[in-house]
């Protein structure tokens, strides 16, 4: 009985450990149709970003203004992602060196979702504690790919943050981007992902996705079947899950 009682306060306190040891904002709305999440572990960063397809987005971190923040992500026609901020009016300029990493990029509906990754720490840019600390940011777009002037749109915020507890990592915590989509979306998962059923809600299968690669975000194309509402079986080794999409 002792040993069971230790085995069941060891796993107890390393899941707490696993819980404690991640941090996120959620997904923030910034503006309309332009939302932000940055989620942190013990050594990454990784930063989600849904806008507009036919803009840049950009967002700066640690201050309130071009002349505060000392770093920037922008998306734009450009390969560059990672730019210094000039302190003014001109254009940021990109860093000689590209910090961040692109782990995906998808456009469905006219929604971009971006998806990018890089070390806590990195020399040249903001450094991100794996903490519950806030962030600081400003954000902009633009009516444009092309990085120029932003439009009118463009502002800061302070995202807080809050630990990731073990359910964040269940299946259950997958999210649909964009939902109602035209038939074309993401499926974003924290954990593997193996096999994507699509059902009707008279529980007509219409297509099965097998994920080979175990991937964190797949996306699905389901164009052509008739609009209403679908649902999709999620699945792994472990676990099975059920999430509800809208087909316009």
């Amino acid at each position: 009985m002792k040993r069971k009682l230790l085995l069941t306060l060891l796993l107890v306190l390393g899941f707490s450990t696993i819980s404690v040891a991640q941090f996120t904002t959620g997904t923030v709305t910034l503006t309309t149709g332009y939302t932000i999440r940055i989620d942190t572990n013990t050594t990454t960063v990784a930063l989600t970003l849904t806008g507009p397809s036919n803009t840049w987005l950009g967002i700066g971190f640690g201050g309130f203004s071009m002349f505060e923040v000392s770093d920037m992500f922008i998306w734009n026609s450009t390969t560059n992602r990672d730019y210094t901020p000039s302190g003014g009016q001109s254009a940021p300029s990109p860093d000689a060196s590209q910090s961040w990493t692109i782990v995906s990029d998808n456009v469905a509906s006219g929604v971009r979702t971006v998806v990018a990754s890089r070390a806590l720490v990195s020399a040249g840019d903001y450094t991100f504690a794996n903490t519950a600390t806030d962030i600081p940011i400003i954000f902009a777009l633009s009516n444009t790919t092309v990085l120029g002037q932003h439009n009118s749109t463009h502002s800061n915020v302070v995202l807080a943050r809050t630990a990731l507890g073990i359910e964040d990592f269940s299946l259950n915590a997958s999210s649909i981007v964009p939902n109602p989509s035209q038939g074309n979306f993401v499926v974003k998962t924290k954990t593997q992902l193996s096999t994507i059923n699509v059902y009707t809600q008279t529980g007509v299968l219409v297509k099965t996705i097998e994920v080979l690669d175990d991937s964190e975000g797949v996306e699905i194309n389901v164009k052509g079947l008739q609009a209403g509402v679908y649902l999709l079986e999620l699945q792994n080794d472990t676990e099975k899950s059920w999430k509800k999409v809208i087909v316009n």
